[in-house]
């Protein structure tokens, strides 16, 4: 952190009355006003420099900390300077009529400014993704005001010459051997006063309302996506460009389906019919029916691809595919019917069940080497292993 030393900015003593603290200041201020320096960078410099040690030094408060623990104890304290001109002519708009007869330095010239940008978010259902997507939204902001055209005086009425300064804009002060120019207090430069202010706005040139706008989202768009429209921000002051609007797009999560990146996962339940034995199901899937064949033999967990059936990349347009996870649905209960014909499979295919396995392996084996081959038993049937 550099080190200030305020009473060496204004060339004062440490021991300097607060009189003699203002006319250094005032001196100084004289010399280095961006009116009486325009452009000149470090003429600006100097002059928030020397505002920032004469506010420290004509506050006995900050003055006292300063004296006691230097400039590092005032920052520490929480004084913070002043961030830029504006702040300096807000705070000493009175000390600046003192000195000079006027507000020196009121510069809120009605020039054009730039509008600001607005955050808004969207939410959108995940079946949006598939297809071009029109939404309306709600918005308030600033518009121009109608009434003045965003100008902030009655058109009507019109303007009149500025008195102050003849409609030059710019006026002259003397000091001793001194001579400045700056801009006109009273018209802020422009040379003309409008009559009236406008009666919708009270000379602000906007007014704040609710718009409805139409947004066009790309299909494909990810959740997170910022989205920006141009020009639909706050309108700007005086004729200034407006601002931008930006568009956060969150999407719902859907209850069957999910995606990464422009793959669409789902998970397909069936019976263990069709898994056995194949098939061929219809599936309602975004505004379509898809045809999905169930291979013969499908086991949990196995995939079926469907080419070019998930979302489009949002610049190449290029699809995805949909990937459906198999879920095999057992019946709970069963009839005697589907039991004896289950049982029939069993016997047709030479399927035992677990009853049987184990009385038919146990049964071969002697007690003497029963532990041996019921860790092998074990290995083979539960593990898979030979």
């Amino acid at each position: 952190m550099n080190y200030k030393d305020y009473y060496e900015i204004l060339g004062v003593p440490r021991n300097a009355t607060q009189e003699e603290i203002k006319r250094a200041y005032r001196r100084l201020a004289l010399k280095y006003h961006p009116d009486r320096n325009p452009g000149d960078k470090r003429a600006e410099e100097k002059f928030k420099e020397i505002s920032e040690a004469y506010e420290v030094l004509s506050d006995p408060y900050k003055r006292a900390i300063y004296d006691n623990q230097g400039y590092v104890g005032l920052r520490s304290s929480g004084y913070k300077g002043f961030e830029d001109i504006t702040d300096i002519f807000r705070t000493f708009s009175d000390l600046f009529e003192e000195f000079f007869g006027f507000p020196f330095g009121e510069r809120e010239e009605r020039r054009p400014q730039p509008g600001a940008d607005l955050s808004h978010d969207l939410e959108i259902d995940f079946e949006d993704l598939f297809n071009e997507k029109k939404v309306k939204i709600e918005i308030e902001k600033y518009e121009p005001c109608e009434f003045c055209s965003g100008m902030g005086y009655d058109l009507e009425k019109g303007v009149k010459l500025c008195e102050s300064c003849k409609g030059k804009g710019k006026v002259s002060y003397s000091e001793g051997f001194f001579r400045i120019t700056y801009t006109c207090p009273d018209c802020r430069g422009n040379g003309t006063l409008y009559i009236a202010k406008c009666r919708d706005c009270n000379g602000s040139g906007r007014v704040w309302k609710n718009k409805e706008l139409e947004v066009t989202l790309p299909p494909g768009i990810e959740d997170g996506s910022i989205f920006r429209i141009q020009g639909e921000g706050e309108s700007g002051l005086f004729g200034g460009r407006p601002g931008d609007l930006y568009l956060r797009i969150k999407i719902r999560p859907h209850k069957y389906f999910y995606r990464e990146k422009n793959q669409v996962i789902g998970h397909l339940k069936i019976n263990f019919i069709s898994a056995i034995l194949g098939d061929e199901i219809e599936i309602p899937y975004f505004g379509k029916t898809l045809k999905v064949k169930i291979p013969p033999g499908t086991q949990p967990g196995d995939e079926i691809l469907i080419k070019e059936e998930g979302l489009p990349d949002p610049k190449t347009h290029k699809r995805g595919d949909l990937i459906l996870k198999i879920q095999i649905e057992l019946p709970k209960k069963l009839s005697k019917e589907g039991e004896e014909l289950l049982k029939k499979l069993a016997q047709v295919e030479g399927i035992e069940n677990s009853e049987k396995v184990l009385e038919k392996n146990f049964s071969s084996y002697s007690y003497k080497n029963s532990k041996k081959k019921k860790e092998s038993f074990w290995e083979k049937i539960i593990f898979g292993k030979k």
